[in-house]
């Protein structure tokens, strides 16, 4: 199978698909589509992504988008190693911290939604790192808690090895430092993450590994 990955190197959703299928061990093409330049806007790319958005994964029957659809699909298709517990209650607690990262705090710190703020509410860069930091912070809070009540012994959000909890959290925190969020306030998290990071599969993933990263990293 033939796999094109449609994605851009700061893009969290992005990162979230690279690195599951570096840890499923799937090889992929990238296709960089540069959301800088205004790429995602253009009609080739509708033609792909009827949103304007990243990533999409295109494969010999056709094109999948949305990342959490598409890690369904390649948990679905590469189980092993598995990104989901067995039990069904445990899944379902690791698709909760999936979804506060997912639904939760990146939606509103997304590209997209900050140049509206900027645009709309003329905020100034500094006004529109605040609005990011304010909904990072208050989701992150509430992922520490569970974190923390969970206590799964780590090194993973999960336990012993990487789930699906860690594929989102890694993306979310690398966005939280880029906004200056605290992260002192998140002991639990930044533990999960630093493990996480220490991962080859995450690793290779990371943005500034990327082929389109710039070489000064903005």
């Amino acid at each position: 199978m033939s796999l094109t990955l449609y994605g851009y190197w700061r893009s969290s959703a992005s990162y979230r698909l690279r690195i599951a299928l570096n840890l499923k061990g799937v090889a992929y093409d990238q296709k960089p589509v540069d959301l800088k330049e205004g790429e995602q806007r253009r009609p080739e790319h509708r033609d792909i992504h009827p949103q304007g958005f990243v990533p999409a994964l295109a494969d010999d029957q056709g094109v999948l988008i949305q990342s959490p659809a598409i890690l369904e699909w390649i948990e679905e298709t590469w189980p092993d190693p598995a990104l989901l517990p067995s039990d069904p209650r445990e899944r379902a607690r690791v698709r909760a911290y999936a979804a506060v990262v997912g639904c939760d705090i990146h939606p509103i710190q997304n590209l997209s939604v900050l140049q509206h703020v900027k645009n709309e509410y003329g905020k100034d860069a500094e006004g529109v790192q605040a609005w990011a930091r304010h909904w990072i912070t208050r989701g992150l809070t509430a992922l520490e808690s569970m974190a923390q009540a969970d206590d799964r012994g780590g090194p993973y959000l999960w336990g012993s090895t990487p789930t699906l909890a860690d594929i989102y959290l890694v993306p979310q925190l690398y966005n939280a430092r880029r906004f200056g969020v605290d992260m002192e306030a998140f002991p639990a998290l930044a533990k999960a993450d630093e493990a996480a990071r220490a991962h080859p599969a995450f690793m290779a993933a990371a943005p500034e590994a990327q082929p389109d990263a710039p070489e000064d990293g903005h």
